[in-house]
């Protein structure tokens, strides 16, 4: 499409919008099991009330706008005493969680570089549960992953194998509280004393945990320490956009004291233009998603929270105690808070999945990893924790309909893949599983179970460059 050459309505520019919208999953009918955590139109409107106020405000220069300075310090210092930090503790807000988990990366990344230029190859200790952003970080600034697989049982991270992989190159551990496949929390404590003994920062990824958690240990759930009370962990990374209930584009990262922070800040005077000073990755950065949650944190208070919370799981405990009384159905491990998944082996889950979204349910399906099965994962919140019953209803009667349903014959796809990595034009062997799957052309899939089953089978490296194409070709 191009600019219009004469400007249209504000009527039809906003019909043409909500069209747009009509393929969307209607998060707002508490269907959705990802993606969206819905505060409730009061809430809401709040939040968007106090966006618009800050949409223009440019985070870029607190000498022009201090009261950007102002917001983000106050939302720093309420989720950093949340999380039980001393005043030392500091932080900043970031766009989301990868943002986050980038900046703690960078932050170990150039710390080391200061201090032991003897490291060429910096490395990180990470869980396989760790989230994608870690690997996206390594990626992007050339820090090796060095990956620690779980505990087949628990799907904790076991401290002994954390110990095993660390190197003279070693810069960072990494462990999740909680992990988003599985909702447990790692064994932080443990890690922490490791990361002291062997001098090394450590940081805790609670994008999805820190404000749930410390909500939940205010109701009297007996949880772990995940937080600044462990003395070896030196960074924590918490979203509030998730289950903080703020718009999209706020997170915080902390860490224990300046002396870590200050390695997470670019400066640069080497052009003939304006200084550039940026403490996270973004120069321009609206004000609204800062606004929204300072406004949002306020208004909800501990009392607001800890309602949310109590409700929710109690959800949880609903939907976890359905699913685990199915024939064939189990929830994998001991969930800590509101995000679980579960496994079946009555039906092929990917299926499943397919079945439930054609009644307006969004479950997401999770590949099978070494020790983990191919599952569907559930994360709740207020705005689906009200639903619990009803989708237990269309679970159970989605499950039956597939159990009369022609499975997919996974070892076929196995074998079709197979066969076509055997080939010796890769490129051509791509195009062939890519329309096996029905990921061609520019049209968005309207089921998962048979690309799920072919991405499956397909070894990560190689699967990750047949969804780069994909989407290569979806966007323009």
């Amino acid at each position: 499409m191009n600019i219009p050459s004469s400007g249209r309505s504000k009527e039809e520019i906003f019909a043409t919008l909500r069209a747009f919208k009509t393929r969307d999953m209607d998060w707002k009918a508490g269907k959705v099991w990802a993606y969206v955590y819905n505060p409730g139109d009061e809430n809401a409107q709040v939040i968007r009330d106090a966006f618009v106020m800050f949409l223009t405000e440019n985070g870029l220069d607190p000498t022009v706008f201090p009261s950007l300075l102002k917001l983000e310090t106050d939302v720093v210092r309420m989720v950093a005493n949340l999380l039980r930090g001393d005043e030392r503790v500091v932080g900043n807000v970031t766009s989301g969680g990868t943002e986050s988990i980038m900046l703690a990366v960078k932050t170990a990344r150039d710390k080391a570089r200061a201090e032991h230029p003897e490291i060429t190859q910096p490395e990180m200790v990470l869980p396989r549960s760790a989230h994608a952003a870690f690997h996206k970080a390594a990626h992007y600034l050339n820090v090796k992953p060095v990956l620690v697989e779980i505990d087949p049982h628990t799907f904790q991270v076991r401290t002994e194998d954390m110990r095993a992989a660390i190197t003279e190159n070693t810069i960072l551990l990494i462990a999740s509280a909680p992990n988003y496949s599985q909702g447990v929390i790692d064994p932080i404590e443990e890690i922490g004393r490791l990361a002291q003994e062997k001098n090394l920062l450590f940081h805790v990824d609670a994008c999805v945990g820190g404000i749930h958690l410390s909500f939940m240990r205010k109701l009297g759930y007996e949880l772990p320490n995940f937080d600044f009370t462990v003395p070896g962990v030196t960074s924590i990374s918490a979203d509030l956009h998730k289950y903080g209930y703020a718009a999209k584009g706020a997170s915080v990262v902390m860490y224990r004291n300046r002396e870590i922070r200050k390695y997470q800040i670019f400066a640069c005077s080497d052009t003939t233009g304006y200084t550039l000073i940026n403490p996270t990755m973004l120069s321009s950065k609206s004000g609204g998603p800062m606004a929204g949650a300072w406004a949002l944190m306020n208004y909800l208070g501990e009392e607001g929270y800890t309602r949310v919370v109590r409700d929710v799981q109690g959800a949880t405990k609903t939907l976890i105690e359905g699913i685990n009384t199915m024939e064939g159905f189990r929830v994998l491990g001991d969930p800590a808070m509101c995000m679980f998944s579960f496994i079946s082996d009555a039906v092929n889950v990917f299926q499943l999945a397919d079945e439930m979204n054609k009644r307006g349910w969004y479950i997401q399906g999770q590949f099978a990893t070494t020790g983990v099965p191919r599952n569907l994962h559930i994360s709740v919140n207020r705005g689906n924790a009200q639903n619990a019953d009803a989708f237990l209803r269309d679970l159970r009667e989605c499950t039956e309909i597939v159990r009369g349903t022609p499975r997919i014959d996974s070892d076929a796809i196995k074998a079709l893949v197979g066969a076509a990595l055997q080939s010796p034009d890769l490129e051509a062997a791509f195009g062939q599983l890519s329309a096996q799957a029905g990921l061609v052309g520019s049209e968005l899939p309207t089921e998962l179970a048979l690309i799920n089953e072919v991405l499956e089978a397909l070894p990560d490296e190689l699967c990750n460059i047949l969804l780069v194409n994909f989407f290569n070709d979806l966007y323009v």
